[in-house]
């Protein structure tokens, strides 16, 4: 596919998926075209070749200032309290999602960029919800801050494109695992620890039970959706609030079985805490298919060989940290 060169701002750039894209966009589109922002510089030195903007999403006037300063043709929002740490400070979760978005819905009204990438994600489920093969439309009432966030987004989204001609679009993401940066507060970071702990001390306690079945994706997996996305022609977009999108799913006894398949002395015990109670109001598996009928999503990445580059990447990691 041939790519336009465009001006890309990512804003949470030093969380988990934002880490990723801004390599992933660099790679594409050139790292001089590429702006990173958030409230905390990036830890990994491969970053060092972006410009990086130190910007609070929830100021307005600094959010302007850095899309004129840099001529941003698209903003990729990824600035949030994920589900564990919003149940904790909810007033505070609310502000930082809601907000986030208004401010760059408004930008983008304001005709300062183009396209806005808003990520939504598969806490707007609830335990209403169907738990397995989660069509597009289907009951969303969530129990969480973080999901009540999230689904108010998605129709606020839906209502500034048609209100007022915003391009904006979004994803529901599942669990992200990946191993560049380490888990950033969410229900589903069990996925990414159980590898981090398998490497650094051969056992982990998870704190979702054995049987919690979850619908997770790998990162690589995530970023490339998020791109084919924006790069999707405005007339094959039919989904104003969010798209399924659909990778794997297991539960943690199965993902430890696959692990201790490579790694025999690996040991897991179980120690459920409040994140279970959340896990348990999401579904177990999505349906994905309005996505792969408007731009021909479809996820590369199975379990097997999920467990294989994680493991990998960490013990390289973990090497490289020791010479």
């Amino acid at each position: 596919m041939q790519h336009t060169i465009e001006r890309s701002l990512v804003i949470g750039a030093s969380g988990q998926i934002g880490v990723e894209l801004l390599l992933e966009l660099g790679r594409i589109h050139g790292t001089e075209n590429v702006i990173g922002a958030d409230i905390r510089p990036p830890a990994q030195k491969e970053l060092e070749v972006f410009t990086f903007e130190h910007l609070n999403i929830l100021n307005e006037d600094q959010l302007e200032e850095v899309l004129r300063k840099h001529n941003i043709d698209t903003v990729y929002n990824l600035a949030a309290m994920l589900s564990a740490t919003a149940e904790k400070y909810p007033e505070k979760g609310w502000d930082l999602n809601m907000t986030g978005l208004f401010n760059t819905l408004n930008a983008a009204k304001k005709g300062l960029f183009k396209k806005l990438f808003w990520p939504s994600s598969i806490a707007v489920f609830g335990p209403t919800t169907p738990k397995e093969n989660v069509p597009q439309s289907t009951i969303t009432e969530p129990t969480t801050v973080y999901g009540i966030s999230k689904l108010a987004g998605e129709q606020w989204c839906a209502y500034y494109q048609k209100q007022y001609g915003v391009d904006v679009r979004s994803i529901r993401y599942p669990g992200l695992i990946g191993h560049r940066s380490e888990p950033g507060g969410g229900t589903t970071d069990y996925a990414v620890d159980i590898f981090f702990k398998a490497i650094q001390e051969g056992k982990y306690t998870s704190f979702l039970a054995e049987d919690m079945r979850l619908p997770m994706m790998y990162m690589e997996d995530a970023i490339r959706a998020t791109i084919e996305l924006m790069q999707a022609d405005t007339e094959k977009i039919s989904v104003r609030t969010s798209y399924n999108i659909n990778g794997v799913d297991f539960t943690p006894a199965e993902l430890a079985e696959q692990i201790c398949q490579r790694m025999p002395e690996f040991e897991i015990s179980y120690d459920p805490d409040f994140r279970q109670q959340i896990a348990e109001t999401w579904p177990s598996s999505i349906d994905d298919s309005q996505a792969a009928n408007d731009w021909n999503w479809r996820a590369k990445t199975d379990v097997n060989s999920l467990v294989d580059i994680m493991l990998t990447a960490i013990q390289k990691k973990k090497e490289l940290a020791e010479t």
